[in-house]
């Protein structure tokens, strides 16, 4: 089954046990104004007997949406960084399409939660999937360097089940 960008957050707020009021404020800090009625429809399945689709959520939630929470995530893990002259007051979308999705997930987890690589692999192990430093330095890369590698839903979705032992224990 592939995974969206519902699922991702459902995923994530489960992993690291984040409140809806929480989220309400991480969306905020990722300039996207939502409430916490809003906040529910994004995690909760339409479940319409009728729909052979799992995957559809009350209120779909697309890549700007997904990436400017992963953005708030960062600022309410680390707090708010001022710019440096010359850059811009908000950093460029790096979710250029769904197949990126996964891998911009991965890095601003990385910078949110300040993990090492060798957290990163550590939690993939947790859950019994083994990946090289040299394939994570392939998922973490910029899309279109030669070296870049998609980053397929398998490995998205036992890096969150893995925060989840992680964070929960």
């Amino acid at each position: 089954m592939d995974m969206n960008n519902n699922d991702i957050l459902v995923r994530l707020r489960y992993a690291l046990d984040i409140k809806d009021e929480d989220m309400v404020k991480i969306f905020q800090l990722g300039d996207v104004e939502v409430t916490k009625e809003d906040v529910q429809e994004l995690l909760n399945r339409l479940n319409d007997s009728l729909s052979d689709d799992e995957n559809e959520y009350e209120l779909p939630c697309d890549n700007t949406m997904l990436e400017s929470f992963f953005n708030g995530l960062i600022v309410h893990k680390r707090g708010k960084q001022e710019p440096k002259p010359g850059q811009p007051e908000r950093p460029p979308m790096m979710i250029k399409n769904s197949g990126s999705v996964n891998n911009v997930m991965l890095k601003k987890l990385k910078i949110a939660l300040q993990l090492t690589t060798e957290d990163m692999l550590a939690i993939w192990e947790e859950v019994g999937v083994n990946v090289s430093k040299g394939e994570l330095s392939a998922l973490l890369r910029k899309e279109g360097h030669s070296n870049y590698r998609r980053c397929g839903d398998r490995y998205a979705r036992n890096f969150l089940k893995g925060l989840g032992m992680r964070y929960r224990g």
